[in-house]
């Protein structure tokens, strides 16, 4: 079955910067095109940053210029590095494999979520 392990998250202070790593199993990795998605406090979880399998790359406007997402075939691992961070970014970030053809109608490809990186920006 499909697992998905997040890590890296963690306290910073704004502007600082975080790197998060997923490790998918169960899939077959490098056809998949993947996503990070965010659940700020209260909120719904929303897709922040996407990449096809063919390494084309996209984002919520909210996050453009500061994060960059990434992936390594070789080790079934999507990466998501994040600067600037600021107090709005501060949530659950969780990586799913996505259905759909634009960053507009991508949905979660999975029904099961790993635990999630928390990321927390505050001073």
């Amino acid at each position: 079955q499909v697992q998905l392990v997040e890590s890296g998250g963690g306290l910073v202070q704004p502007g600082e910067s975080l790197k998060l790593s997923c490790v998918a199993s169960g899939m077959v990795f490098k056809i998949q095109d993947m996503g990070w998605f965010r659940q700020a406090p209260g909120k719904q979880r929303e897709l922040v940053a996407s990449i096809t399998s063919k390494g084309d790359t996209d984002y919520e406007d909210s996050v453009k210029g500061r994060f960059t997402i990434s992936r390594d075939n070789a080790k079934s691992s999507v990466y998501l590095q994040m600067n600037s961070l600021k107090p709005e970014d501060t949530g659950d970030y969780y990586c799913n494999a996505l259905a759909g053809y634009y960053f507009s109608d991508f949905v979660p490809l999975f029904g099961s979520w790993g635990q999630g990186a928390q990321v927390s920006v505050s001073s």
